[in-house]
């Protein structure tokens, strides 16, 4: 191919191209929060992780652990599931970049919401 002939250059893909891939269709949402019984879960929410009859054996090893939630998600049959990240795991930073691994998907009825910490006990946690 001659130097004429070649394609131009590609500029990086945005965020939102990125996730078009990832969702093509544009139609799951991306919530920040959700109505759990009585609890309503949002985002940095902690949560314990109680998993559900028919779990694997990587869930069953998680049960009892807690877990932050990084993201909400609504499927196509308007069912809801939560991501998390573990609180103790050291390769947290892996899974809020969403990296396999250290990021878990648990249905609603699979976790139980902990009390939110109080910012005038802990005011270095929300900073």
């Amino acid at each position: 191919m001659a130097p004429a002939d070649k394609p131009p250059a590609r500029e990086p893909m945005t965020d939102e191209e990125r996730w078009a891939v990832l969702d093509p269709w544009g139609q799951t949402d991306h919530l920040e929060s959700v109505q759990a019984g009585d609890a309503e879960l949002r985002l940095g929410d902690r949560v314990l992780l109680r998993p559900g009859a028919g779990a694997d054996i990587l869930d069953m090893a998680l049960a009892g652990k807690v877990g932050v939630i990084q993201a909400i998600e609504q499927s196509f049959d308007d069912e809801y599931q939560i991501a998390v990240v573990l609180e103790d795991d050291p390769g947290r930073d892996l899974g809020e970049l969403r990296q396999p691994g250290h990021r878990f998907f648990f249905r609603l009825a699979e976790v139980e919401p902990l009390p939110r910490k109080n910012p005038r006990q802990n005011p270095e946690e929300y900073q």
